[in-house]
């Protein structure tokens, strides 16, 4: 077997109520992780937010390289 190196970009619209842009922008960068929100329940109290759903748009091997 060869190892590859890829660099894959994934691009997702994520639905979430929040407080503001602002907010709902940075806890959504904070709180996401490929398609699952790695929120708390503790978080989401804290912050006043909750995500809704999070639907993957772009999946593509932008690169790949032999290592």
């Amino acid at each position: 077997m060869k190892t590859f190196e890829v660099v894959l970009t994934k691009s997702y619209v994520v639905r979430v109520e929040a407080e503001n842009q602002t907010d709902a922008s940075q806890l959504v960068e904070f709180f996401t992780s490929d398609v699952q929100d790695i929120s708390s329940e503790n978080d989401t109290k804290e912050h006043n937010f909750t995500i809704q759903d999070i639907d993957c748009k772009v999946n593509e091997a932008m690169e790949c390289k032999e290592i």
